[in-house]
């Protein structure tokens, strides 16, 4: 008799995989073959009906990355580790800074640290933020610009940059950070103050109310189809000779409020002036990503143009009703 063929297994790890882009992760990898999922998520802006369907695919562990012990054993069991899980507001980080600092610094270094472990070579995906730019007056951002972030959320993820950095030179760590820019997508919460401007505008547009823009609505954005980030990610888990490094995970484009709006309105067929008002602290005016570098050595490749990806979220928010 043959002896049964060796099953080889792959074994992921999402922290925050219940939020919007971290269960979009979660799906994605779960297409791979042999692949073995598991999920970190305190459920504080993730929700568990994200992951609905897939229960029976993962492990999920409700867990906080501010307890170490609680997610050093199932983050020791990965390969490869995607550390997506934050508290993702510049307002927030604002309004209330201690618990975003105690999420996005010290659980991030508590990822790291659990990762970090001589036992097998790993690597880390790191979810950086574009605000860690802040307002550079050139554009495209690329990674060799200084940052020069404006929120206490920007300085947060800027330093989870170094961090990772600094865990591949000192520990062997291989890390990779991804700067993100405005991702969009379904399973995006719009309930929230701090929710994402598009989620909160595919809600008003979906009730017929006015949308609050804070500002004049003329502020840029490289608003970027969560599946784009998603392959991104992948890739940068694959990609040979990157570790330690950093990359935008934009899609290369620019477009205000005011053109995100009036387009959402034509493919409605309404027409809802929104309500300006201040503009919020620590807002950037504009944001575009350089992504010749992300192009160049993780082989990214955007597939949704603004029009293709706002239209597909909005039949998911539609559905979802």
């Amino acid at each position: 008799m043959y002896e049964a063929e060796r099953r080889e297994v792959t074994r992921y790890l999402v922290t925050g995989g219940a939020g919007f882009i971290g269960s979009a992760l979660v799906r994605r990898l779960l297409e791979e073959k042999d692949a073995e999922v598991e999920v970190i998520d305190n459920l504080l802006t993730g929700r568990e009906r994200n992951l609905s369907e897939l229960r029976d695919r993962i492990k999920f562990h409700r867990a906080d990355i501010r307890d170490y012990e609680a997610i050093r054993e199932p983050i020791s069991r990965a390969e490869t580790i995607f550390h997506l899980a934050a508290i993702p507001s510049v307002p927030r980080s604002i309004s209330d800074p201690v618990p975003s600092h105690e999420v996005n610094v010290d659980g991030t270094f508590n990822v790291l640290r659990a990762a970090a472990g001589k036992d097998r070579k790993r690597r880390l995906i790191y979810a950086g933020s574009s605000s860690a730019y802040g307002d550079t007056e050139v554009l495209p951002k690329t990674e060799s610009i200084a940052p020069r972030p404006k929120s206490p959320y920007a300085a947060q993820k800027l330093m989870g940059e170094y961090y990772s950095s600094v865990f591949y030179s000192c520990f062997g760590l291989e890390t990779v950070s991804l700067r993100f820019f405005n991702v969009y997508g379904p399973r995006q919460d719009p309930s929230s103050q701090y929710s994402g401007v598009l989620s909160r505008f595919m809600k008003a547009l979906l009730e017929r109310a006015p949308p609050t823009i804070f500002g004049d609505g003329e502020q840029s954005r490289d608003f970027t189809y969560v599946e784009d980030v998603v392959e991104l990610c992948v890739k940068a888990a694959r990609a040979e000779g990157v570790a330690g490094r950093v990359y935008n995970a934009g899609n290369g484009g620019r477009f205000t409020l005011n053109f995100i709006w009036n387009y959402l309105q034509e493919i409605e067929g309404v027409r809802i002036p929104p309500n300006y008002t201040e503009p919020r602290p620590g807002d950037v005016r504009d944001s575009m990503a350089d992504t010749a570098r992300a192009i160049a050595d993780l082989g990214h490749a955007p597939r949704f143009s603004i029009e293709e990806g706002l239209r597909k979220t909005l039949e998911w928010y539609r559905k979802e009703g």
